[in-house]
């Protein structure tokens, strides 16, 4: 049968579109993040990325409350300490605030906890040098971020994301957990890229890679954006290997990946709206160039779209509101 229809009438008014749209976001797809830095006493803003603190480890609770009575329940936990190591890792920190936390809330709250050692070292990189500084030590690294993972679990974590993209952390992490921790998630940072959208949170990890070694970046283990097919064979590795969430990192500019994974996998599929992307809008907003909240939700509803699970965002603690408002 041939027939036209016109396509405005189902735009018309503010209930047709809410009627006919397929693509819904709600604020418990949200995760949101959380920095906690072992030397601070109490909270400090992070420039250009409003409503978003560096916690101390006291703040960090009353942070939380806040967020849970404004309907943000899913947080993951980016610990700083106040040591640097070059071998011999203490994540007692990091234990025992995932200790804290749970022990405060319970299961009022789903808790994820990052998994890397770029916080933790001197030279900022992901994992363990070798002794020229000029590569990262995959297996050397993969067994250090399978015992803090697991240190993380017995605290009381959630679900451990490892974010550093050494090959064979997964089933080194999963295997560590089977035994006497096995309801704890994965959540791999299964397509993270080599990106410039990284900056303020590194700022705020003290994490940036030192620029007077050899290596001089984490684009030899981070993955390259001109190659996709090497983030879905990543990601359907680490599922294989026993991760239960994986992720896209960062956001708006890999879009393309999570529509390239949702055609090859069931698995839920978290992006992350980066720092750099999330100040990108604040200060485009300071200027007067665009609406804050309207383009939130226009970019949570692209990921939906594109097929993501979840959204990692830093306005999460204000996504009920945000919403509900539209």
């Amino acid at each position: 049968m041939n027939y036209s229809v016109n396509q405005r009438r189902l735009r018309a008014s503010a209930h047709i579109r809410d009627l006919a749209a397929t693509v819904s976001v709600s604020h418990k797809e949200m995760i949101q993040p959380l920095f906690v830095d072992q030397a601070l006493k109490e909270a400090v803003p992070i420039p250009n990325m409003s409503g978003v603190c560096t916690d101390s480890p006291e703040s960090v609770l009353r942070q939380i409350e806040k967020d849970v009575r404004n309907g943000a329940t899913k947080f993951l936990l980016f610990p700083v300490p106040a040591s640097k190591y070059e071998t011999d890792f203490n994540f007692d920190f990091a234990a025992d605030l995932v200790a804290s936390i749970k022990r405060n809330f319970g299961d009022q709250v789903w808790l994820a906890s990052d998994v890397c050692l770029c916080s933790y070292t001197a030279h900022g990189h992901c994992g363990v040098l070798n002794e020229e500084k000029s590569q990262l030590l995959n297996d050397e690294t993969v067994q250090i971020i399978a015992r803090y993972a697991l240190q993380l679990a017995q605290a009381g974590a959630d679900c451990v994301a490892p974010s550093d993209m050494t090959d064979g952390r997964i089933g080194a992490i999963r295997s560590a957990l089977s035994e006497k921790q096995e309801a704890t998630a994965i959540m791999s940072y299964s397509s993270k890229f080599s990106s410039s959208f990284y900056g303020p949170f590194r700022d705020v990890c003290k994490s940036a890679p030192d620029k007077s070694l050899r290596l001089k970046d984490r684009s030899s283990y981070q993955l390259d954006f001109r190659n996709p097919g090497d983030a879905v064979a990543s990601s359907l590795r680490d599922l294989a290997e026993g991760a239960d969430l994986i992720m896209v990192k960062p956001c708006l500019p890999y879009l393309d990946i999570v529509v390239r994974l949702r055609e090859n996998t069931l698995a839920p599929i978290a992006v992350y709206h980066v720092s750099g992307e999330y100040a990108s809008i604040d200060l485009m907003h300071e200027k007067g160039l665009i609406n804050r909240d309207d383009a939130l939700f226009e970019i949570w509803t692209a990921a939906k779209r594109a097929g993501a699970t979840m959204i990692i965002t830093y306005a999460a603690r204000s996504a009920k509101k945000i919403l509900e408002d539209r």
